[in-house]
């Protein structure tokens, strides 16, 4: 019980610092989905399950890349 209090209050204190660039992620996330889809569907004439898993898989991997920028640039800018 400790241990799972422990883990909620560090997220939350991650979420509290990182609140605005978490935000962003998602949203830049979510579009990425819907963007990869189709664009494979219509570019690549791949299914809809091969489309969306691979707009999931890359996505992802694009969101870590841009929130750890976005910390970055964010430091860089605040000096």
């Amino acid at each position: 019980m400790e241990l799972t209090s422990g883990i909620f209050k560090a997220a939350e204190n991650v979420y509290k610092n990182n609140r605005g660039s978490i935000l962003r992620t998602i949203v830049y996330t979510i579009g990425h989905f819907l963007i990869a889809i189709s664009v494979l569907m219509l570019v690549a004439d791949v299914s809809f399950m091969i489309a969306l898993t691979d707009a999931i898989v890359e996505p992802i991997a694009n969101s870590i890349w841009y929130f750890i920028l976005d910390k970055w640039w964010a430091s860089k800018s605040e000096k």
